[in-house]
């Protein structure tokens, strides 16, 4: 258990580990959707290409779509390259880099859905059966354009009482099932081998830009992610403390016409103010959730995050970014008492 925990926890601190899983689980999916897909021709003239063609390539422009979807590291692309500038600036490589890198895990499976098509040779025969030349073989020397091409149309369909134990159409069939497992093979030859110079020829080169590059796309994904977790933070500890409030002031309207059981015989009293949760001021960040108070300030804080992100400076003035709304902690003049609503 501890061991698939730390998995478990290292895919869920990681958005590359998490993005290659689901790629990996699209890659299987795509060799048991087709697998599991049953194939017919419709061996008619004017529809083979375009049932073969349509079943080569539209499965892997879906699948393609649906590891677009599936990867978050798109949308948080897409908002990286339209967000307004602010005082921080946009760096076209780092959309560059995580286009990249999204592309590549999205064509994972619409490749493999390919590679498999072309390898089986299914649907190239069922495509191209009609473009084949005549003369190649002998056997349609006795035949009129017509009945070849009537009998082109019939070669995916081996059952068929026209080509049904035809050595002509097993010769066809033959010739287009060895060229499209020749393209196949090609072309995963081709694909292992960009890969292989990809991760051989890397290391030759500086890689202070991939470096800088690959650091400041991890850090976007991240910044975003823990925003999206502390917003979640504040709206509960919000909830909570409206509710409170709420229960405060129906206390104390009930008080003020005599509704409780237990002011009988006491006048009505203010109500206590209700503590704040355990550890929700145990530090500043808390301090700074706590600060934002109203719907107005959660509105301008928001809008201030998508308009103007902050600085990629620590050292930077915090007031200078955040539109009215500042990081800093409520300071307090000695001798005075701190108001429980702080405006930001």
């Amino acid at each position: 258990m501890d061991k698939f925990r730390t998995l478990f926890l290292h895919f869920q601190s990681s958005s590359e580990s998490v993005m290659n899983g689901v790629c990996l689980l699209l890659a299987m999916v795509t060799v048991k959707l087709y697998s599991s897909f049953d194939f017919n021709c419709p061996c008619l003239a004017r529809y083979n290409a375009l049932y073969g063609l349509g079943l080569l390539f539209t499965p892997p422009i879906a699948l393609f779509l649906c590891g677009l979807l599936a990867n978050r590291q798109s949308v948080v692309m897409v908002e990286e390259w339209r967000r307004p500038a602010g005082h921080r600036r946009k760096d076209p490589g780092i959309v560059r880099y995580m286009c990249s890198s999204v592309l590549q895990r999205a064509l994972a499976a619409p490749l493999i859905w390919i590679l498999l098509a072309l390898l089986d040779g299914k649907c190239f025969v069922c495509a191209f059966s009609s473009s084949v030349d005549p003369e190649k073989f002998l056997d349609f020397t006795n035949m009129t354009p017509s009945q070849v091409q009537l009998f082109l149309a019939k070669v995916p369909c081996k059952e068929d009482e026209l080509v049904r134990n035809s050595p002509a159409r097993k010769a066809v069939s033959r010739y287009l099932r060895c060229l499209s497992q020749a393209i196949g093979w090609s072309l995963t030859l081709l694909l292992i081998l960009l890969a292989f110079l990809a991760r051989c020829l890397r290391p030759c080169f500086d890689q202070t830009v991939f470096l800088q590059r690959r650091y400041w796309s991890n850090y976007v994904d991240l910044e975003q992610k823990l925003f999206d977790e502390t917003c979640c933070e504040h709206a509960r500890d919000f909830a909570h403390r409206c509710v409170l409030h709420f229960f405060a002031s129906m206390q104390s309207e009930m008080q003020a016409r005599g509704l409780c059981r237990d002011s009988a015989g006491r006048g009505p009293e203010a109500p206590e103010r209700p503590e704040p949760p355990d550890g929700l001021d145990g530090g500043s960040g808390k301090a700074h959730l706590r600060a934002v108070s109203s719907q107005e300030q959660v509105d301008r804080l928001l809008s201030a995050w998508y308009s103007s992100k902050p600085p990629l400076d620590l050292t930077a003035s915090s007031g200078l970014w955040g539109c009215g709304l500042t990081h800093r902690a409520p300071t307090v003049v000695p001798g005075t008492r701190e108001s429980p609503h702080t405006d930001v």
